[in-house]
């Protein structure tokens, strides 16, 4: 069953890992091989909702590109490096492909050859040379066994072709390989000689006495139907089709590179075929450009969010299934009709409670918990202006289930995540970092640290002042918005990027708008920061 991701916003804050969850599990009974992800490092008040919960932190998705293996590539497509050129020109033919892969005992990728190269030695080839099995050459002849004593064959292929008396005066050695006919004192010269191979054509018969004399010299023969001059045209084909790799090292490719950059480095390189191969250089088969318009893309499910910018990269290579999510609606575009839900309430666990009901599935204790922890953190216990009735009841339902007494652990929660300890500035403003894009087509971004230690920040607000204006930098922003959130007072410390003093006065009716101005009340990214924000670049 294929595979589906689940997976919320980056820089996951605790109502986009939970949902995760929770909808992880609800796939799966009902049928989905669903995993849930996160594409990020969760912050500390994620964690200890998981703690707490015993529950174990989804893995980390780096992205959802397409790769080779989601390709329909030919599949265990290879072949032995000790088959024979004949054995790999059947093989290419019958499964039409113009390339094959070699490999070695233990199925790693050693070399390829291809059609072209097989016709390029049929022209310009070395023909007096033979390295291959005993097999190899039986099975190339048609032929049949008479004496085998090597299992592997290495030498100088000649012809009978003088006459006998003319052929008796030579020099044979044990790296001859002779055709030959029912020509029994060349035989008999051969065999006394202890060459190699003796290939009689035409079905000769070899007497006896010469037969005996080829054992004790321990003589190799192969009889064959065919006559010299067949012979002689087919007995290449049995050498090893490595001899015939096309270069030392072809250009190859590993099943999890990106589809985009094999595409780029084939159209460089003008081949058709590329082997595929594992980290570990095991062949996984062959790749050819020609047949590269089947695709499996990845698919997914978004949580918590529905904007491009906030998701994984490369979701535009993925099919994306569904999504739920209790934020305004984005750009976001899919190429087929997918269920989105999408409601005006304070957290995405709510949302995937109304599921759970609608579904008739039960909800264990731990998943419960960690749907509680999603709300609590997004409404602030409650508190936010985001808050519905429907969260409100969720969490009193939740919480019958997890069995927690819901203010106290939203407290001990807070306390836990809330911690600057040991953070870096630059991690404090990046652990809940979101850009939005506005209708003028500028991206502006919003970080909002929900703390106790809110005169950490206050205190060294230059340096925070220097983070946000480099963010607005390297990323093309039009400006950035860090948003301190006192979660005890319910209000937050604005701090913004140059030049829009002006802006942040009119938008919130406060006159000499100042970094770090305290706006009361304020705690709702989605109601309270991000529509101000908007008006700005209309």
């Amino acid at each position: 069953m294929e595979n589906v991701y689940i997976f919320g916003h980056k820089n996951p804050d605790t109502d986009s890992v939970t949902s995760a969850i929770a909808l992880e599990y609800l796939k799966r009974e009902l049928g989905m091989n669903a995993q849930a992800v996160v594409l990020g490092e969760i912050n500390k008040e994620t964690k200890y909702a998981l703690d707490y919960f015993k529950i174990k932190t989804p893995s980390y998705l780096n992205d959802v590109k397409l790769q080779l293996k989601d390709v329909t590539y030919h599949k265990d497509c290879f072949l032995s490096e000790k088959c024979s050129v004949l054995d790999a020109y059947n093989y290419m033919t019958k499964n039409g492909i113009t390339g094959v892969p070699l490999v070695d005992k233990d199925n790693k990728f050693n070399g390829l050859i291809t059609l072209k190269a097989i016709a390029k030695d049929m022209v310009r080839g070395n023909f007096n040379n033979l390295f291959t099995s005993y097999e190899n050459i039986v099975n190339a002849l048609e032929g049949e066994e008479v004496l085998k004593f090597d299992s592997e064959i290495k030498g100088n292929i000649m012809a009978a072709s003088f006459r006998s008396t003319t052929f008796v005066t030579s020099v044979l050695t044990k790296d001859d390989i002779l055709i030959v006919g029912d020509r029994h004192s060349v035989i008999e010269h051969a065999v006394k000689s202890g060459i190699k191979l003796l290939i009689l054509v035409g079905d000769a018969e070899i007497k006896s006495s010469h037969l005996e004399i080829a054992k004790s010299n321990k003589v190799n023969i192969i009889k064959t139907k065919f006559d010299t001059f067949h012979v002689s045209k087919l007995i290449g084909f049995s050498n090893y089709a490595i001899i015939l790799n096309t270069e030392d090292r072809p250009a190859v490719f590993d099943e999890n590179d990106y589809y985009n950059d094999f595409v780029s480095i084939a159209n460089k390189l003008k081949f058709n075929n590329y082997p595929v191969i594992d980290k570990n250089n095991v062949c996984k088969g062959l790749i050819r450009v020609t047949d590269i318009t089947e695709k499996q893309r990845k698919k997914v499910i978004l949580v918590d969010h529905n904007e491009p910018k906030q998701s994984v990269d490369g979701l535009d290579e993925s099919e994306i299934l569904e999504i739920v999510d209790h934020h305004n609606i984005g750009n976001i575009s899919t190429s087929n009709p997918i269920n989105f839900r999408n409601m005006s309430v304070g957290s995405t666990n709510t949302i995937l409670y109304q599921l759970y009901l609608e579904s008739k599935i039960e909800i264990p204790k731990d998943i419960a918990g960690i749907m509680l922890s999603g709300i609590l953190s997004d409404t602030l216990c409650l508190t936010s202006p985001t808050t519905t009735e429907i969260d409100k009841f969720t969490v009193n339902e939740l919480s019958k289930i997890a069995a927690v007494d819901y203010e106290k652990f939203a407290l001990d929660m807070f306390k836990a995540g809330t911690s600057l300890e040991g953070k870096t500035k630059e991690e404090v403003v990046n652990t809940d970092i979101k850009a939005y894009n506005a209708d003028s087509g500028d991206v502006f971004a919003i970080s909002q640290v929900f703390t106790l230690d809110y005169e950490k920040i206050l205190n060294d607000k230059e340096g925070y002042l220097s983070v946000i204006e480099d963010i607005k930098q390297k990323k093309g922003y039009a400006f950035v918005v860090l948003a301190v959130t006192d979660i005890l007072k319910n209000s937050s410390y604005m701090f913004y990027t140059a030049g829009i003093e002006k802006n942040m006065a009119v938008g919130y009716n406060i006159d000499n708008f100042e970094q770090g101005t305290y706006i009361e009340g304020c705690v709702s990214r989605k109601k309270q920061i991000v529509p101000v924000l908007m008006e700005f670049l209309k």
